[in-house]
């Protein structure tokens, strides 16, 4: 750092280099550009730097690291562990960075990191075409991409890095890459998986796959220790045109649920099925079997239409939560999983279920850095809560207590992972993986620029 200048000049002199915009304390929006979507985190950056394109990237990399000051890369903002804002340091914000080019002929898009799976799944659905995000509507495509993207296409289109064909990348050393399968292969593998520890990166080409038809939406189910086993049960064996996500929460108030019904426990178990109602109506038809639902809203929709259950912005609130891939879901599992529930004191509080297979699990293991395709669900619990650090240790531990009630192979997905360092890291990528991203990462950022992440060492 150059000593002869204050730090807020060396940054307002960078600024005048950008197209960008840089966010500095004394700016009125600061506070509202810094906040990230989990409560629990209150960070405080020397600047934010909204950048316009991958050169102004480039810039910010090179001043960071002349000025020794650290990196976090935001993107929607729903890191679980807050990455997207960082102490003292420069956040790259690439919420500008929303431009989206569709070709509907070849099938392909390049979209800008700054969009979110909402925004591109609304403009590419009115092609009758589909990319396979989360479950979030307003989740980041940089961070849910790059780390796997397991959601409501899944099981028919794979992964959401199974349909990703190039990544313009800004590297440690302020390169402007564009990795495929014919160029920087390695980086375009670790890239698929390995989350944000190879670079920033700015735009990404994904395959868009036909949706002529959709039938969607929620089917909400009583909370019995048979419906929960029964679920997963019915959602591994479903056709791949069936994706589902069950959410043992208490009911929201919504017209369509009898009030009585309201605040108590639920299964609202999402339908997606990729295809006509006739067909949908025969892959939903175990589900409905199950019980009587407490109300059925699957019917033909845009696939974004299940972005209609975001919570609002305003609802923003800390979070403690738990993962791992298991083999099933049994009765006696699905027990525990609800005593945990009920012992939570959580003002909101929510188990999910996640069947994985059928496109998922067709991709050869080494074949990206996302390396569990044998992973046949997971099971994820979530606390959302208010209050200070006592109160988060309190919902820490139940999270953690309650995962472990719940019999799994051990392995998790990086996106879900808590503070959970070498063990978190160790559970998202076997050793083979894991060593082969160590090597990446020394050719692309050797001096570990980008450690504000579940962070990858490079290799010695």
């Amino acid at each position: 750092m150059d000593k002869r200048f204050p730090l807020e000049d060396q940054i307002e002199m960078l600024a005048t280099a950008l197209r960008g915009r840089v966010i500095l304390p004394r700016h009125a929006d600061y506070d509202a550009t810094r906040m990230v979507a989990l409560a629990n985190f209150d960070r405080r950056p020397a600047a934010l730097v909204r950048v316009a394109n991958a050169t102004d990237v480039a810039a910010v990399l090179n001043f960071a690291q002349a000025t020794e000051l650290a990196v976090a890369v935001r993107s929607g903002g729903h890191s679980t562990m807050g990455f997207g804002g960082c102490d003292g340091g420069l956040v790259i914000d690439l919420r500008d960075l929303n431009t989206i080019d569709i070709d509907p002929v070849a099938k392909t898009a390049w979209v800008g990191t700054g969009l979110t799976a909402g925004e591109v799944t609304a403009a590419v659905e009115k092609h009758g075409l589909v990319i396979g995000f989360g479950d979030t509507g307003t989740v980041g495509l940089g961070g849910l991409t790059l780390g796997g993207g397991i959601g409501y296409m899944v099981r028919k289109f794979g992964l959401t890095i199974d349909n990703l064909l190039a990544a313009e990348v800004v590297t440690a050393s302020g390169d402007i890459l564009v990795a495929d399968e014919a160029h920087h292969r390695e980086l375009f593998w670790a890239l698929r998986g390995g989350g944000g520890n190879f670079g920033v990166v700015t735009r990404l080409k994904f395959k868009l796959n036909d949706l002529p038809q959709f039938v969607g939406g929620p089917l909400v189910l009583p909370p019995r220790a048979d419906v929960l086993a029964g679920f997963m049960a019915a959602a591994q064996a479903a056709p791949d045109e069936l994706t589902t996500i069950g959410f043992l929460m208490p009911i929201p108030p919504v017209p369509v649920v009898p009030p009585e019904a309201h605040g108590k426990l639920a299964l609202i178990a999402m339908m997606a099925y990729a295809g006509n109602p006739d067909g949908a109506a025969r892959a939903i038809a175990p589900f409905r079997a199950l019980a009587t639902p407490l109300a059925d809203l699957v019917r033909p929709a845009p696939l974004s239409s299940l972005y209609a259950l975001d919570p609002p912005p305003e609802m923003r609130s800390s979070v403690s939560i738990r993962s791992r891939f298991v083999d099933g879901i049994d009765l006696a599992a699905a027990h525990n999983i609800l005593t945990a529930i009920e012992r939570c004191e959580a003002p909101m509080k929510m188990v999910q279920l996640r069947a994985l297979g059928g496109a998922f699990g067709r991709v050869p293991q080494d074949a990206t850095a996302f390396a569990h395709r044998d992973a046949k669900a997971m099971v994820v619990f979530l606390a959302m809560y208010g209050g200070g650090p006592d109160v988060t240790a309190h919902f820490e531990r139940w999270a953690q207590a309650a995962m472990d009630s719940v019999p799994s192979t051990g392995s998790a997905y990086v996106n879900f992972l808590a503070d959970e360092g070498k063990d978190g890291l160790a559970a998202a990528y076997p050793a083979a993986t894991l060593s082969r991203l160590r090597q990446v990462k020394r050719m692309y950022d050797p001096e570990n620029l980008f450690r504000l992440n579940q962070n990858i060492a490079p290799a010695a």
